[in-house]
């Protein structure tokens, strides 16, 4: 008898994801289940402002306007929605869908899951004196928002009460597909390891085409990005599974793309906190099993923490930038002169006006390897784009500030455009603050259909069976230097592949060995020393590194590395996307017998260390 599977396809990676999901998951004709991401950490707040204005708001649009437009697809393929489109508002929400579902003639049941919002219970986490997780600063006065990352029971509960569509709030983006994965298999809220390997299901498809080709290091050997392919999990009853996608698509589904995804913004990968299990992905094994089929095993789970993770956004000042271009020989030199002329002019109009300086400043040319650091290339280009980005406690300020740019158009550098289109607008700076909240102080409410879900009919996660965190659970090794006799230096990507990103004012750089032969490699000369070191124009407070032995690969968290992150940086990356690019540009050496080694990657440095020996 063929072994039962539910199969979940990953619809939408971010707020504004590709029309092309739903129609493609759809016409694939195996999903069980869409789930539906939209909530990245600064949306909430964006979210909370529009339901100031309206209270009708809060919610994203554009999800609910396409789960709307398929809705009638979706209930004739027996297809289900798990969505946080619900923002700060999921009630708001849900009305909006069945009012959609109205005036398609489909019949739907929608539930909302709200009871994340923390603002009501501001006093009591003062009475607790609860503190940011990295700086230690009180929860501050007037947040905007402040939303803690509820689990995946409530929507297996609304699942089971009969609904079609599930629309939440904050929760953890995994949970999207872990709900339908208890609701379908029944697994308790002790069955540890199935708690985590689904929730590993869930990370690999929560971020859309990110596990099927999109951002993959060696992106050469995706077909294209015309036509992405979206995910697709197949989880089986003990939890593990594979991932594909659609047929006829440009998707690429291999070793590296399922690995790149697996590392990407985990933090410790022993002890990756989520509010159902603890989880331990570092003895997970993948494994190609067909052309755009990968398998996954092993990963591991303890019990929750008896906290949850919320996110308070913060008020603080407003930020505007200015870009143009420069042409011509020393295009690099005449640019950052004149966007430092543009500041000193700026601070003598602040004088004259009576405006403080600015809060802070940063000038990158793009083009001249600014962001390399120490590490930049010494390129001397002929075209370059200027970007001058700058902070301040007064709108008004900046309004004045960008009011004087156009006029560096004439009094300015030769070979300069750009300048004529159009006065940017201050927007106002929100600060990420990450606390760990007592989860009693939370209690998840259930909407189906106008009807509240009594609390008795669902099961959250028992308090009972939390458990403290003390520390990191992810182990660093000293290995002895691999490397004897003949060696060759060659740039890390030689020997490894990677994907980085953001965990609030801090980068997630996973690096992954292209062989397991590479594996001592990385694990000898790639430390959080040396990486910190290199990487050093990040300016981190601290490096960690943990080691995943099972997909022969090691992850750095490199702490308060993005100039406050998100809205707060004025950095052109400010969630670190290129920062594992970076990194595997770290010089390696590498034995001489291995330059035969055929998984080596194809690039001119290679090539040339084969072509002198």
């Amino acid at each position: 008898m063929r072994e039962r599977t539910v199969t979940i396809g990953g619809a939408a990676g971010m707020w504004g994801d590709s029309y092309l999901a739903t129609p493609q998951l759809l016409a694939d004709g195996r999903c069980d289940y869409l789930i539906y991401e939209g909530l990245a950490e600064i949306t909430m707040a964006i979210l909370t402002k529009a339901r100031m204005k309206d209270p009708a708001q809060g919610y994203t649009h554009d999800l609910i306007a396409t789960i709307g437009s398929n809705l009638r697809r979706m209930r004739d393929s027996g297809v289900k929605v798990v969505t946080n489109a619900g923002g700060v508002n999921p009630q708001a929400a849900a009305e909006r869908l069945r009012a959609l579902a109205a005036e398609a003639g489909v019949e739907v049941c929608v539930a909302a899951v709200d009871g994340d919002d923390l603002l009501p219970r501001l006093d009591r986490l003062r009475e607790l004196d609860i503190r940011e997780m990295s700086g230690g600063t009180p929860i501050p006065d007037r947040p905007i928002s402040m939303n803690a990352y509820l689990g995946a029971r409530p929507i297996a509960a609304a699942l089971g009460a009969g609904a079609d569509v599930v629309i939440t709030g904050r929760c953890a983006d995994s949970a999207l597909a872990l709900g339908p994965l208890i609701h379908e298999f029944g697994w308790e809220p002790e069955e540890f390891d199935k708690l985590s390997a689904g929730s590993l299901a869930g990370h690999l498809i929560e971020c859309g085409p990110q596990s099927t080709g999109g951002l993959l290091t060696d992106w050469e050997d995706t077909p294209s990005w015309a036509n992405s392919g979206f995910p697709i999990v197949m989880v089986r009853a003990d939890g593990s599974f594979e991932i594909t996608a659609p047929e006829g698509t440009d998707a690429l589904v291999d070793r590296r793309t399922v690995t790149e995804q697996m590392l990407y913004e985990i933090g410790d990968p022993a002890a990756y906190l989520l509010p159902d299990v603890t989880c331990d992905w570092t003895q997970v094994v993948i494994s190609e099993v067909g052309p755009n089929r990968v398998e996954v095993r092993g990963a591991r789970g303890a019990a929750p923490t008896p906290t949850l993770k919320a996110c308070a956004q913060v008020s603080d000042g407003h930020r505007t930038q200015v870009q143009f271009f420069v042409g011509g020989r020393d295009a690099a030199r005449r640019g950052r002169r004149a966007a430092q002329d543009l500041l000193t002019r700026g601070r003598k109009m602040f004088a004259d006006k009576g405006f403080d300086d600015f809060r802070d400043t940063l000038i990158e040319i793009v083009g001249a390897e600014d962001t390399y650091g120490a590490n930049a290339g010494g390129v001397a280009p002929r075209e370059v784009w200027v970007r001058l980005a700058v902070r301040h406690g007064d709108p008004a300020a900046l309004t004045a500030f960008v009011r004087e740019f156009p006029s560096i158009g004439l009094g300015g550098p030769c070979g300069m455009g750009g300048v004529g289109a159009g006065l940017p607008t201050p927007s106002p700076v929100l600060r990420l603050e990450s606390f760990l909240v007592p989860r009693e102080l939370l209690t998840a409410r259930i909407d189906l259909d106008g009807r509240p879900l009594e609390p008795s009919a669902w099961s959250e996660v028992p308090q009972s069976l939390t458990r403290a965190l003390h520390g990191p659970r992810g182990t660093d090794v000293d290995v002895a230097d691999e490397v004897s006799g003949p060696s060759v230096e060659l740039p890390l990507i030689a020997v490894a592949f990677g994907r980085s990103g953001d965990k609030g004012d801090s980068v997630n750089i996973g690096i992954a060995a292209r062989h397991p032969d590479f594996e001592p490699i990385i694990q000898a000369q790639v430390t959080a020393d040396r990486a910190g070191a290199y990487l050093a124009h990040l300016g981190a407070s601290r490096v960690d590194r943990f080691v995943l032995p099972g997909t022969h690969a090691v992850n750095f968290l490199l702490h308060h590395a993005l100039g406050g992150g998100g809205t707060a940086s004025l950095r052109i990356d400010p969630q670190g996307k290129a920062a594992a690019q970076q990194l595997l540009d770290l010089p390696v050496r590498i034995p001489a017998a291995l330059l035969a080694h055929p998984a080596l990657a194809a690039i001119p440095e290679v090539d040339a260390a084969r072509g002198r020996q």
